[in-house]
Order: structure tokens, then sequence, then C-alpha cells
């Protein structure tokens, strides 16, 4: 037999166990919902997706750049500098940002390549639920709403004193929107965040464009007054001689670890570049502007915050710094007391800025888990005018108002950073997926089921073909034998194509069932390894003990992952050519591991709320979700053969 021979027959053998894998892989339809995964979005799955309208590519890498800054620089960081540098970094303060901006880039590198990869609305939601499973990625959506919903309260609760300090006082805002207490409820109100919820929320209901460009402008507006504090404290600290800098405790007052426990509070300043990856399916060019837009939004923000840190601690002892309004009293005490109206004009435009930032994300996340069918379809609908989820705008706008309006949601603050910290966690989780157990089967709705068949049928008729062929090249008898061949009679037949071709499958199985236990052992290990590190209750041999065998998992599972081959199939993963997450597995296993020793240092009351709100969206999942899934009925076929699939379900058509 020749070679030609010979690369036919083997694929015929792949052909055989690929057909074989399409029958397993309806039975597969059935397993349990928390492991059922969907399909990346593709040209094929937005053609044949006419449920819903679609949202409107208006987004430029500028567009980006002004949701990703306006999103992450807070009012946090006119008011952060003072209580970091006083108990943790000392005049370290730009190190300690240095070092947060490396641990979010981890982050953002991740989100870079999957944002890139798979341009839907639903950010980490999407992608868990892509590579992971559908369980986690519903945690990760719920926890995530949480998020925008009580973060966008708490911030538009913020922004009414900083107004009322403008106008004069606490008291000088109009009755109409001024704070007042109800003796009876024991509440607070407050008309001017619910007033300012109404407003962003009206605003994002007129077009995605339309309210970017607001939010551009406001943020430029904070933008400024940043660089106003740069270059007139820069001045000041010329003319008086940098004297924060030559304190007698030296440059590290707390040591290298007060300066990292610095860097550990400031990394929440960080937290906001992801509402770029929410906007993926708005962006025009979504595998060029999405990572530069990310990136260049994370490197604007960590050299605003180093310079303004580097500023501040320079004019004024760590250990003087006022840690309610530290920029304004480092003016004041050089004689520039009128800075305290620009500084507060930064503030409200950052906060502002902020509050469209976590009320745009929410309701894409909301219409992402309600096309996917594990929310009602209401959230999905798609207003034809303006090409926005108008009505879940509309409803998680009233929601965010009456909590701003009703409650104190500053001691719930803490809540909004478990969603974003664990879709941190799982956006690292779902590159090392990607790269080396990429999905390889693919859901397809049961309508698909002649298309599926016609293709297995045309792989049945090429073996019984070949197999005429080969009886008449043998000089056999030429009656045409119809009967298709089986994986064991052709290893009967060619036992060495066989068996090359059945090494290679077992190779590429034991390969991936390796690389998924890695993986497995690296979230084990990073686990075991900051509980430890970061419990001091535990005795000291016990905590020693874990500390040392979850660093070994972790060093074990990298050296793994290092030394064997990643997925070929990567290569066609999703949309290609945009951007390649670099230094995989240890990049992601580094973000996997800040991320996780960031979520165990909540605190113990934090975590207890987030449970309860969790527990609720397992009870929605259970009783609504996981019956209405549009996976439920999904038949799962081999990922190399989707393209033949829709070609021959688009051919069965009737043409117009």
């Amino acid at each position: 037999m020749n070679k030609t021979q010979i690369l036919i027959q083997t694929q015929i053998y792949f052909a055989v166990n690929l057909m074989g894998f399409v029958s397993e892989g309806g039975a597969k339809s059935g397993f349990r919902s928390l492991v059922r995964r969907k399909r990346v979005d593709s040209v094929h799955s937005k053609s044949s997706d006419t449920g819903h309208h679609q949202l409107a590519k208006e987004l430029s890498i500028l567009h980006l750049i002004a949701i990703g800054v306006g999103s992450t620089i807070g009012a946090g960081v006119y008011i952060l500098v003072g209580t970091v540098a006083r108990e943790h970094s000392g005049p370290a303060l730009a190190f300690s940002f240095l070092i947060a901006g490396i641990a979010a880039a981890l982050s953002a590198f991740c989100y870079a390549e999957l944002a890139s990869r798979c341009p839907s609305a639903g950010s980490a939601y999407h992608y868990s639920y892509i590579c992971v499973g559908e369980g986690l990625a519903w945690i990760i959506g719920w926890a995530l709403v949480l998020e925008y919903t009580i973060g966008g309260s708490a911030v538009a609760r913020g922004i009414s004193p900083n107004l009322a300090l403008l106008f004069g006082g606490p008291d000088s805002l109009p009755p109409f929107l001024a704070r007042y207490s109800v003796p009876a409820l024991g509440l607070v109100v407050d008309p001017c965040a619910a007033f300012l919820v109404f407003v962003v929320t009206g605003l994002l209901c007129v077009g995605i464009k339309e309210s970017t460009f607001v939010q551009s402008v406001v943020t430029a507006a904070n933008i400024f007054a940043m660089i106003f504090v740069i270059l007139a404290g820069g001045y000041l600290g010329f003319k008086s001689g940098w004297v924060g800098y030559k304190v007698s405790t030296g440059y590290f007052p707390y040591g290298v670890d007060g300066m990292l426990a610095g860097a550990s509070t400031v990394f929440f300043s960080y937290i906001g570049f992801d509402s770029v990856a929410s906007t993926a399916e708005e962006v025009k060019n979504p595998q060029r502007d999405l990572p530069l837009g990310i990136g260049a939004a994370l490197s604007i923000c960590c050299m605003l915050y180093m310079l303004v840190s580097a500023v501040i601690v320079g004019l004024v002892p760590y250990y003087a710094m006022d840690p309610d309004t530290p920029i304004s009293t480092a003016f004041a005490s050089h004689g520039i007391q009128w800075a305290a109206y620009i500084i507060t004009i930064g503030a409200v435009t950052a906060l502002c800025s902020t509050l469209m930032g976590s009320l745009l994300p929410q309701p894409r996340i909301l219409m992402a888990m309600a096309r996917d069918g594990l929310l009602p379809s209401f959230f999905s609908e798609v207003n034809p005018r303006t090409q926005v989820p108008v009505k879940s705008t509309v409803l998680t706008g009233l929601i965010a108002a009456t909590l701003a309006f009703s409650m104190d949601v500053e001691q719930l603050a803490g809540m909004v950073s478990v969603g974003t910290l664990l879709a941190f966690t799982m956006v690292a989780i779902s590159v090392l997926i990607l790269r080396y157990v990429p999905p390889d089967e693919v859901p397809l709705p049961s309508s698909f089921q002649a298309a599926i068949d016609s293709v297995s049928l045309r792989y049945n008729n090429i073996i019984s073909a070949d197999e005429t062929d080969v009886e008449v090249n043998n000089g056999q008898s030429g009656e045409k034998n119809t009967r298709y061949p089986l994986k064991g009679e052709i290893s009967a037949n060619y036992p060495l194509i066989a068996k090359v071709a059945a090494q290679a499958l077992f190779s590429e199985k034991k390969r991936r069932k390796i690389a998924g236990w890695m993986i497995t052992l690296n979230c084990v290990g990073a686990l075991i390894l900051t509980y430890s590190a970061s419990n001091l209750g535990i005795p000291s041999f016990f905590r020693l003990a874990l500390c040392g065998i979850g660093g070994l998992l972790l060093l074990f599972s990298l050296a793994v992952l290092t030394s064997i081959e990643q997925d070929d199939a990567r290569h066609n993963f999703g949309h290609t050519g945009g951007f390649i997450c670099p230094w995989v597995p240890l990049l992601p296993i580094l973000s996997i591991l800040i991320n996780t020793y960031l979520l165990l240092n909540l605190g113990a009351d934090t975590w207890m709320r987030v449970s309860v709100w969790l527990v609720i969206g397992v009870l929605v999942y259970v009783f609504y979700g996981r019956t209405h899934s549009s996976l439920q009925h999904a038949v799962y076929v081999p990922a190399t053969h989707v393209d033949e699939i829709y070609q021959s379900s688009a051919e069965s058509l009737p043409s117009e």
C-alpha cells in the first residue's frame, strides 16, 4: 500500500472515531447542567441568532479608553493616598501603586486575550460559560450583578456630600436634593443620589455612543484635576525642597512588608477596567481595539496614581497627612486653600464617571444571561432604535436608585470586591483552559440534527467508496460492498495505520487529561497557600506545613504545564488575529494566586453577606435557569466539524 493510501486510510480511521464522537456527544446533552459549555461566538452564531436585535457597533479605541479610565479612577484616590501612606507605605506610596498596577495587569492580559477572541456582551460570565461550564458561569454573572448594583449605589451616595462642598457646605444643596433622616424608619435618604442614578440611566438608554461621549467629557475633567495636582504640587515640592521625603524614618518606614500591604490595599483602585470587556459586542474592531483599550486605560490610571501619590507624599510628611482630605490639606499647608475647589471638582467628576461605569455593564451581563436562557427573555430585548437593552437598563437603574435613596450601602461596599475578584480569578483559569484543554465539542441547536446526520452519512459514504476502491485494486470481486466498516475491521485490515492513529488519539487524550489535572491542582494549591498564609490563627507548625503543601502543588503544576505542549486547537478558538496573552502558564497562575489571596482577606462579614446573595442565585438557577437554558436540548458535535455542519444546513435550505 502506497503513501497516498496510508493517508486516506488514516483519515478514514479518524472519521470513524469522529462519527462515534457525534453519537456520543448527543448523549452528552443530558450531562449535569453545571458542566455544559456553550460555543464561542462566531460568524455562524451571529448569523443564526435572529431572536433579538444586535447592539450597535459604535465604539472605537478612544471610547474604550474613556470607559476604562472613567470606570477605574474614582474619588478613592483623593482619599486613599492619605490612609495608605500613614498606615502602610509611607514615602514609598508610589511603589505600592506600581506593584498593584502590575498585579492588575496580570488580569488585564487575560481579559485582553479572551475579549478579543470572544467579543460578546457578558464579560467574565461569557468567558466562564465557554471555557468552564454553566454552573460557575452563573455564579460569576450573579456575583457581577451584585457588584455593579451595590457599586453604583455606593458611588451615587458619595456624590452629594462632595457636591455640597462645592456650594459652600454640607447644608448648601437645595432642599429637594439634600439628605434628611426619617427617624421612624431609621433611614437617611439621599434624593440627590437617586436623581443622579436616574439621569445616568436615561443617558445610557439614549445610546452607547452618546453616553460614552458624556463619560469622556466627565473623565477628561477628572484627569485635568489630577494633572493640576501633579503640576502645581510638583512646583510646590521643588520650591519647598520635598520635605515629605526628608523624614528620619527613611523611604520605607514600615519596611517592604508595609509597602506590599499598601499595594494590596490600593489594588482595588484599579478595579474598573473590566467594564471595557462588557462592551465588546459594541466595538467596531474588537480584535484590535479591545486589547489596546484595556491596556491603555490601565496604563493611564497607573501613571496618574503614581504621579499624584509621589507628589503628595513629598509635600507633607506621611505621618502628618490628613486621612480624610490628604490632597486638599497638603495644598493648604503651603498656603493654597483655593486648590480645594479644583480637587473637589475632580472628586465629583470622578464619582460621576464611575457611576456611569458601574451602571453600563450590568444590563449587558443580564442580557447575555437571558440570551442563554438562564434569565427571562425580558432582559435580552434590545431597542431597535437605540440598539441598547433599554428594559434591562431601566430596571437596573430603578433598583440602584432605590438603594442609593434609602440605604446606607457603605457597609456593603466590600461585597463589590467579591464579584470583581471572582471574575478576575475565573478569567485567568479560562485562559489556562483555552490554551491547554479548549472545548473539543460544540453544542448546536437540535434543529441542526438533519445537517449532523447528513455529515455523518457523508463520512459513511466516503468510507464505503474507499473500501470498494481498495477491493478493486486488490483484484478482488467487483461486487460493491456497501456495508460500513467498523473501527475493529479497520484495525484488522490495516493494523499499522490503526496503531499509529490510535497512538495519536491516546497521546492527545493523555495530554489533555494531564493538563486538566494540573489546572485543578494549581487552583487547589493557590487556595491552600493563600489561606494558610493569611490565617494567623492557625498554629505555626500546621500553618507552615499547609504553606509548603500549597507551594509545592503550585510549583509542580507550573512545571508540568510548562513542559507539556499547548493544544493546537487554541489557534482556531474563537476570533483569531487578536491579542495573545504572554508568559502562559506563569502569568495566569500568578493572577489566580494574587486574586485568591485578596478574596480570602475580604473579611468574614463580607463573605457572609455575599453568601446570602449567592444562595439566592443558586435557587434561581435551580428552579429557572437550569431548565430554561438554551443548552437544555443541545446536540454536541466535534468542534472540527462545525463549519461542515453549517455548510450542510445552508445547502439544505430552499433557495429564494
